[in-house]
């Protein structure tokens, strides 16, 4: 990755254009002009994972975020968080703990002298030392102020394939990234939490309204496309009908879009509708990033 260098000691904070950018990064609606960068940022070839919840976290929240993520262990995950205090600081810990590189995107520029929160100025030395990354969009001394939480948000949801959600009230900073993560067509999981909970009626209103539940560290995996189900059962092609088979060829290439199944199967939209449906309840198929993908 080519870099201009700032030599801003004790750290060295590098500016990066968008022809550098991670590529997902430049699909969103308004992407940075340029991004202060220390550290590494992992390639291409990693799964971008962000992970957002409430600062005033419950234990239920803080032990599942360390249980979802030490169940990526060994995988090529990026964990990209805000930094934060709360379920934020959380993720990049667990990430730390597992072993796997973590991305912090602050509200704040870079600099240990505004860097926020202070609190966090070790956490954001481990994650660079430990091959991650600390990005921003601000100039290196900008402290953060109101308006620099919510585009940071986007950077967040920019990056990733996925925004796990884990715990959240429902009017809070952690929505606006959820709702983010629709526009930017990034597949949006959230973590199902308790009716009485002031601190899961967010995350259960985004299942209520589409979002993917995730209960397991298994759930998680599949939803990342690390694994994939058939209801426990090997396939049999002889209780498939041809257009079943038909479909399952075209996507043991690549996923593709439902538009993109319709011309090359030409089978018409209403029927591959109901085909698909039955399809995904039989386990065969998956939809994720507004593609659809094999499930076995």
């Amino acid at each position: 990755m080519g870099m201009i260098v700032l030599f801003l000691m004790p750290n060295q904070i590098y500016i990066i254009k968008p022809s550098k950018f991670p590529r997902a990064l430049l699909e969103i609606p308004r992407p940075p002009k340029e991004l202060y960068i220390e550290g590494t940022i992992p390639d291409e070839s990693y799964i971008f994972l962000t992970v957002v919840g409430s600062r005033k976290f419950s234990t239920y929240g803080k032990e599942v975020c360390e249980k979802l993520i030490s169940g990526l262990q060994g995988e090529k995950v990026a964990i990209v968080s805000g930094l934060a205090l709360g379920i934020d600081t959380i993720a990049h810990k667990s990430a730390l703990d597992a072993g796997l590189k973590t991305v912090a995107v602050p509200g704040s520029g870079l600099d240990r002298k505004v860097l926020h929160p202070h609190t966090n100025k070790s956490l954001a030395d481990e994650i660079v030392r430990c091959g991650g990354a600390l990005l921003s969009e601000l100039e290196p001394l900008q402290p953060a102020g109101i308006h620099t939480f919510p585009e940071r948000n986007r950077i967040m949801a920019g990056l990733a394939k996925a925004i796990l959600v884990i715990e959240a009230q429902e009017r809070s900073g952690t929505i606006i990234t959820a709702r983010l993560a629709t526009e930017y067509n990034r597949d949006l999981l959230a973590v199902p939490g308790s009716i009485m909970s002031l601190n899961s009626r967010g995350t259960n209103r985004l299942i209520k309204n589409g979002a993917t539940p995730i209960s397991s560290c298994d759930d998680l995996r599949e939803a990342l496309g690390l694994i994939t189900k058939n209801n426990g059962k090997n396939l049999d092609l002889r209780e498939l009908s041809v257009n079943e088979i038909k479909i399952l060829e075209l996507l043991s290439i690549e996923a593709l879009t439902k538009d993109d199944l319709i011309r090359e199967s030409e089978i018409s939209t209403s029927e591959i509708n109901v085909i698909l449906s039955m399809m995904e309840i039989k386990g065969l198929i998956k939809e994720l990033g507004g593609k659809i993908q094999r499930n076995t």
